[in-house]
């Protein structure tokens, strides 16, 4: 969902972007039709600045609040011309998602590993059109042979998209 807020990608690195979620099991207050952002800033001024910038820049910004050991959140309102697609990728059917909706995802995408950078077709894209990589292995992993009607990627889990911050922290600390 991230992709569809438009904030630039650099933006979000040199910021210290984690990872995005539909909800906080934390908060009382859960928005609708939202997505909440998980940052780990190494720069706080560098951080405020951008959260600043983000204010003037969109309107889809609702909240920001802080969490121990430095973790920012920031809750963006989902564009809602895309509500279509965000309902079928609840539903797990990714690959019926709107062409417009897929192209905000980056069909490639730098992997760096042992130092090297290499270009790899990107996941998100490999699930919207059923590569033949992505058939075979679940395909493999099933047991099964792969229909038209089945999707290469595991359903929407509302649990594995909540944020929960005890759990990210409990992991840090392994």
């Amino acid at each position: 969902m991230v992709p569809t807020l438009n904030v630039p990608k650099d933006a979000l690195l040199n910021n210290g972007f984690l990872n995005a979620y539909v909800g906080d099991v934390d908060k009382d207050i859960q928005y609708e039709n939202s997505v909440y952002l998980l940052f780990l800033p190494k720069d706080i001024e560098q951080f405020r600045e951008f959260l600043d910038d983000e204010y003037e820049r969109t309107e889809s910004v609702i909240d920001d609040y802080d969490y121990p050991n430095g973790y920012v959140i920031i809750v963006y309102k989902l564009n809602h011309k895309f509500k279509n697609d965000y309902n079928l990728i609840k539903e797990g059917r990714y690959s019926e998602t709107s062409k417009k909706f897929q192209e905000l995802f980056s069909r490639v995408v730098k992997v760096k590993k042992n130092g090297l950078h290499r270009d790899h077709v990107s996941l998100q894209y490999r699930i919207f059109n059923k590569t033949e990589d992505m058939i075979e292995y679940w395909e493999s992993k099933l047991g099964i042979e792969f229909t038209e009607n089945l999707e290469v990627w595991d359903g929407y889990d509302i649990a594995k998209e909540t944020l929960n911050i005890e759990l990210i922290t409990k992991t840090e600390l392994v």
